[in-house]
């Protein structure tokens, strides 16, 4: 099977704001990234980059040292895949903004997601830190600048006094600072190509982008993440950004993160039709305008275009830094494959689909995660397996068990509850379904908790837990004390067997 793929360049992006792979997980999947026909990752490696000096504070607990940013280097290049690293330079700052030392940089004060453009201090900031992750990524060809979803811009009070001056407009605001930071990073390294999010270029008017010296200093990344983006309407982008003079395009797609910010498993067949999508606009766009496309992933997850009311904070993989996690990086490797070989391949014929099938390990794409005995031989299968069990099982059994069981429902339901009251034959009836049933689910607890924590830091399974699988156990050991202590107070039958205590 050739490569008949319109796209030459094809980035896999790993967001690292949310649940970010150990680097033993990343040497596992690497490889699988250039089988499924990866060139290059983008890295946005917000609080995992081991920032130094004034920056320290903005690492995490458990960010990479800059020995295993060395060791994620080598080990892309044994695997032929190229890096690029993503530093936010306008919106979506949260990670520094929110710390006190750098609070007073916010656009909007209570809003920690947009960097003030009117301070010379900013400016600073962002070349502080695209410097200090440059010296660790030597000979880098590509930098990203991010710089989409500025939310609230204009909206501060140094905004709205330049604005009420007549000094320009939101968008030429915007532009301001991105040729700022484009240039600043340029005078340092005038060979650095560099990217940044689309979405505030769209809709600024054609001559006001031209005349704003930004085209020839940046490469604007076409994102959109919606299974029936407007193919039509990608290639008048593409045409107007070409007018405007824009040397360079990108395209960016998703393979997970794209369906909402507490997603667990990944929609493959929405994924697949993006990228579908973007094949079409590839083919009806200008002959090689775009010089390749970046497979997002979101570690929570991301807005389509049309899906964000205005000055509304984002939807995004960790949907932003706040957000909650979605769907972990093993559970959307299926996706990943069937979007990726889609690419190579032009399209998602049966002879694609039996390729993806071989390099994931699994018999059938249909049944992958849904049982343990197929669950494939990829990295973290075994994670999408017991993942898929908890998605689909745990809170359906439960409910099953807590509303429709008929004496549960029927005879100690919350009235009875509250007030510790149960006909003592009622205990035979429900303790030891509701037994099974914990002992059940915490053995997948357990085995989900053992498998999160050899590709995870503690912080996300613990994180991961406790949104997706605690809470059911929670109301299965609640059921259990209320009966015993029911039958107890009933003075009539002993209370039986505790339940474990919760995790």
């Amino acid at each position: 099977m050739s490569d008949s793929s319109p796209f030459k360049m094809r980035l896999v992006h790993l967001d690292l704001k949310g649940a970010p792979p150990k680097v033993s997980y990343l040497s596992e999947v690497f490889p699988l990234f250039h089988a499924l026909g990866a060139h290059a990752l983008l890295i946005e490696y917000e609080d995992m980059f081991p920032y130094e000096g004034p920056l320290k504070l903005l690492r995490s607990e458990h960010a990479y040292s800059p020995s295993e940013i060395q060791e994620i280097l080598h080990l892309a290049k044994l695997n032929q895949l190229e890096v690029v690293p993503l530093v936010q330079t306008f919106g979506h700052m949260e990670f520094v903004l929110k710390h006190q030392a750098f609070a007073h940089l916010r656009e909007v004060a209570p809003f920690p997601s947009t960097l003030s453009p009117h301070e010379a201090e900013s400016l600073a900031l962002v070349g502080a830190m695209v410097s200090q992750v440059l010296q660790l990524h030597p000979g880098a060809r590509w930098l990203h600048i991010g710089c989409d979803e500025v939310y609230y811009l204009g909206e501060g009070e140094a905004s709205r006094r330049w604005l009420q001056q007549g000094r320009g407009s939101t968008a030429g605001l915007c532009l301001s600072h991105l040729r700022a930071v484009a240039s600043c990073v340029r005078a340092q390294h005038p060979a650095l190509r560099l990217l940044l999010w689309d979405d505030m270029l769209r809709d600024m008017p054609e001559d006001s982008l031209a005349a704003s010296g930004v085209p020839p200093l940046v490469e604007p990344v076409l994102w959109d993440y919606s299974a029936d983006l407007d193919v039509h309407g990608k290639v008048l982008l593409m045409e107007k950004y070409r007018k405007c003079g824009f040397p360079w395009l990108w395209a960016a797609s998703a393979f997970k993160g794209a369906t909402g910010a507490h997603q667990a498993l990944t929609p493959v067949d929405h994924h697949l039709r993006n990228h579908l999508r973007w094949l079409q606009v590839a083919r009806s766009g200008p002959a090689d305008a775009l010089q390749g496309i970046i497979l997002t992933g979101w570690q929570s997850g991301a807005a389509t275009p049309d899906s964000r009311a205005a000055h509304q904070p984002p939807l995004r993989g960790r949907y932003d830094h706040f957000a909650v996690l979605c769907e972990l990086l093993p559970v959307g490797l299926p996706s990943l494959a069937v979007c990726l070989q889609s690419l190579v391949h032009g399209g998602f014929t049966p002879a694609v689909k039996e390729k993806v099938q071989s390099c994931l390990g699994i018999s059938s794409l249909e049944a992958a995660g849904s049982a343990s005995e197929d669950a494939g031989s990829f990295p973290g299968s075994n994670i999408l397996a017991l993942v898929t069990q908890v998605s689909l099982h745990l809170r359906s059994s439960v409910d099953g068990l807590l509303d429709g069981n008929r004496y549960v429902a029927g005879w100690f339901g919350p009235y009875h509850r509250r007030r510790k009251v149960v006909h003592p034959v009622m205990v035979l009836h429900i303790q030891p379904e509701a037994l099974s049933l914990l002992a059940r689910w915490d053995a997948v607890a357990q085995e989900l908790e053992v498998a999160l924590q050899r590709a995870f830091y503690p912080d996300a399974v613990d994180e991961w837990l406790e949104e997706n699988v605690r809470p059911g156990l929670r109301r299965l050991q609640q059921l259990l004390l209320d009966l015993g202590e029911a039958a107890t107070a009933s003075g009539t039958l002993p209370a039986g067997p505790e339940p474990a205590p919760g995790p």
